[in-house]
């Protein structure tokens, strides 16, 4: 449970921060960003999974849950340490200053992350070959078969792991010995990422924890098909005999979707886990504290019931729900690892179920003010006034439009039954909506910086069943102006969410 009496912060992923290098990454700018949320008084920055992506670029969908993204690894950093020169850089492409192009900027950060690779393997001193191998033995649960993976998708081309060889795709040990030895330097290389990622996310973590702020980060319920995890732990999800998922995850149509939503992940096979005593994700879990301080389970009511979708079905509509062992779960992480600090994003179809799971474990909820006015209905669990203080309420998430997109696209009575609500015009409508989660008495309140700057709809981190042209907005450092920030900082103050300051003896 999140134990500040009142705080707030601001959503960011790190790809969204601006830099020289085409993407959002672990330098500067991060640091610079530190110095903006401890300045006006935030005690949180929220980011979205920090895994490797695959295709289509989404957190949501990565190659490993447990591995972090090497786009996100500074050059500048490694340019510092030496392992990179000005010439390395002399044939870098025109980056875009305002989204991510990833189709340039993959090919450039991984020929740039071969260079610092071959550089080391070849100068490492005794230490850092130490420090290397340390690293490599302390995570090899999970780090011997994503830095395998990996490379075997480089030498298939690509290609996802169902359509390998039969024997490697259904992770055979000799298979995996053997292609370990024939990849083993495409192997060693992945392994250096991750060594890299962690080295660079770590130093931003405590220095964020030096300034008083906490990072929040996702654990998404479900996890790639195209992944590791599946890949090399088959026997936890639910495929058939040639590796196929025989059903898929997503969700009812709702408030983003008529047809719901077809997510395509392959479902856990709950009594098999529990079998096991649930160990992958106490894994997890551990894991993803080494990462951050706060975690926001996505798609929360997945661990009480779930939308099971035949995998043959091309929508989400033919769907059925499953009930899951989320209490079950819950009581082993919490003997194995103590309470965890836990968002429980409880958005959707929420059932007396879902609740019940949530309060059993104490876990604050989530409110999204963007849903609050849809009905005409007083008591909308959205309305702030409704609000439980253990809670945590959004402007918008990740999936909404910004606040300015969402009010210029509101149609007129929902428009008027904001203005009625806040008491405004709505001119200054993104500012309106802060002061009111500010305001609230959530214990908790996070905006995304999208809403600060006052941005519309062409900062949209995300649009849910639009497979193309998402996650990849960036923000200028002009941006964030001294309006921004002092405003930012006095509404932090007025609401009581500024770190409490000692008081003089």
């Amino acid at each position: 449970m999140i134990t500040t009496p009142r705080a707030s912060g601001l959503l960011l992923h790190p790809t969204s921060l601006p830099g020289r290098w085409g993407i959002g990454d672990l330098g500067d700018s991060a640091y610079q960003f530190l110095d903006f949320l401890q300045e006006t008084g935030q005690q949180l920055w929220q980011v979205m999974p920090l895994g490797p992506t695959g295709y289509g670029d989404s957190p949501y969908q990565c190659f490993s849950a447990f591995a972090g993204n090497p786009m996100l690894i500074s050059l500048d950093r490694l340019h510092a340490a030496g392992l990179l020169t000005d010439a390395d850089f002399a044939s870098a492409p025109h980056f875009p200053d305002e989204h991510v192009d990833y189709g340039a900027v993959i090919p450039f950060k991984q020929d740039m992350l071969r260079r610092t690779f071959d550089r080391i393997m070849s100068n490492a001193s005794p230490s850092q070959r130490q420090a290397f191998n340390t690293f490599r033995a302390a995570n090899a649960a999970w780090l011997d078969d994503y830095a395998l993976f990996a490379a075997l998708k480089a030498a298939h081309g690509g290609a996802g792991w169902v359509s390998w060889e039969a024997e490697i795709a259904r992770h055979e040990p000799d298979a995996v010995q053997r292609w370990s030895r024939e990849l083993s330097t495409e192997v060693q290389f992945h392994a250096y990422t991750q060594y890299v990622f962690f080295l660079q996310w770590g130093a931003l973590r405590r220095s964020a924890n030096e300034r008083g702020i906490r990072i929040i980060g996702d654990i998404p319920i479900f996890v790639a098909y195209d992944s590791a995890d599946v890949w090399a732990n088959r026997a936890i999800f639910e495929l058939d005999a040639q590796g196929n998922p025989t059903v898929v995850a997503g969700v009812p149509p709702d408030y983003f979707s008529e047809t719901g939503q077809r997510w395509g992940n392959p479902l856990y096979r709950w009594p098999m886990l529990e079998q096991r005593g649930f160990d992958w994700w106490i894994s997890r879990f551990r894991a993803s504290l080494h990462l951050v301080d706060i975690i926001r389970l996505d798609h929360f009511r997945g661990f009480a019931a779930y939308w099971e979708v035949p995998a043959a079905e091309e929508t989400a509509m033919n769907g059925r729900w499953v009930t899951a062992p989320g209490g079950r779960l819950f009581d082993m992480v919490k003997r194995e690892l103590g309470d965890l600090p836990i968002i429980a994003e409880d958005l959707g179809v929420i059932t007396p179920d879902v609740e019940e799971l949530r309060d059993r474990f104490g876990l604050p909820g989530m409110k999204v003010l963007q849903f609050a006015f849809g009905s005409n209905d007083p008591q909308d669990p959205y309305l702030p006034h409704t609000y439980p203080p253990r809670c945590v309420v959004y402007t918008g998430t990740h999936d909404n439009d910004t606040t300015l997109g969402w009010w210029l696209n509101l149609a007129d009575w929902e428009r008027s039954r904001v203005q009625t609500y806040l008491a405004r015009d709505g001119h200054d409508i993104c500012w309106d909506m802060i002061r009111t989660a500010f305001a609230s008495v959530a214990a908790t309140a996070i905006v995304p910086l999208q809403d600060v700057l006052g941005l519309g709809s062409e900062a949209r981190m995300n649009t849910p069943g639009l497979a193309a042209g998402n996650w990849s907005w960036r923000f200028r450092p002009e941006q964030i102006d001294g309006q921004a920030r002092e405003r930012l900082r006095i509404t932090t103050e007025i609401y009581g969410r500024a770190p409490v300051k000692p008081k003089r003896a």
